[in-house]
């Protein structure tokens, strides 16, 4: 089945929980604690499909207040997808980032609200990560160790992002940088990148010269 992560189709199946499908599908859903049900970073609100997941946990209950269940929050590491059918959730992290982009005045407020509603359940937090210790429920060496692979799947989605966006920028600049003004102006007859001698600097020698729509237009006129 699909289901939409901040407006983007992910693959997920029953029995999944909602910050499996987004971590598989690398959707921007926060989870630094590795999806132990500590950090609270993982709050995703359900736009749609909120009967096809699991009730709320006692867990949930205590780490979210009342105005946020009632806004249709949850926690991705703790909400399980038990029917198929269409979810659309938002997470709390793409939230903030269409505030920023669209509206970063309201981000002030938004940051308040949050805060405001995580102190008020500050008290039973505490309380239920001190039991789950207590009664052996939190191992914390597991922790650790999800907390650094959580570490380790945001650098390395960091890393792709910054080498597709110098990608893409050296795509772009490619025409511009690497064929002569000469050979772009050479021929303003041919139609096709087969036959337009590009490959040639006028005596049939020399170096082949990478052929794209954008610089094919440039130099012949005529889109490649």
């Amino acid at each position: 089945m699909k289901i939409s992560i901040n407006d983007r189709s992910c693959e997920a199946n029953t029995g999944d929980k909602l910050l499996d499908a987004a971590r598989k599908s690398h959707s921007h859903v926060g989870y630094f604690c590795g999806g132990n049900g500590i950090c609270q970073t993982c709050y995703v609100k359900v736009l749609e499909g909120s009967e096809l997941l699991s009730p709320l946990s006692e867990p949930e209950k205590a780490m979210l207040s009342d105005t946020l269940i009632r806004e249709g929050m949850r926690m991705a590491c703790l909400a399980t997808i038990e029917k198929p059918g269409t979810i659309r959730i938002l997470s709390t992290i793409e939230e903030v980032k269409q505030l920023y982009e669209q509206n970063p005045l309201q981000l002030p407020l938004y940051s308040a609200k949050m805060g405001w509603e995580a102190l008020v359940k500050f008290p039973e937090t505490v309380v239920l990560q001190t039991e789950r210790i207590i009664n052996g429920k939190l191992d914390i060496w597991q922790l650790f160790t999800d907390i650094i692979g959580g570490i380790g799947d945001v650098l390395q989605l960091l890393v792709q992002s910054i080498q597709g966006n110098s990608t893409d920028q050296e795509n772009k600049s490619l025409p511009e940088r690497s064929i002569p003004k000469g050979i772009l102006a050479h021929n303003a007859t041919c139609l096709t990148p087969a036959n337009c001698g590009c490959n040639s600097n006028g005596n049939g020698k020399g170096k082949t010269v990478p052929h794209t729509i954008t610089s094919h237009g440039v130099h012949n006129g005529v889109p490649a």
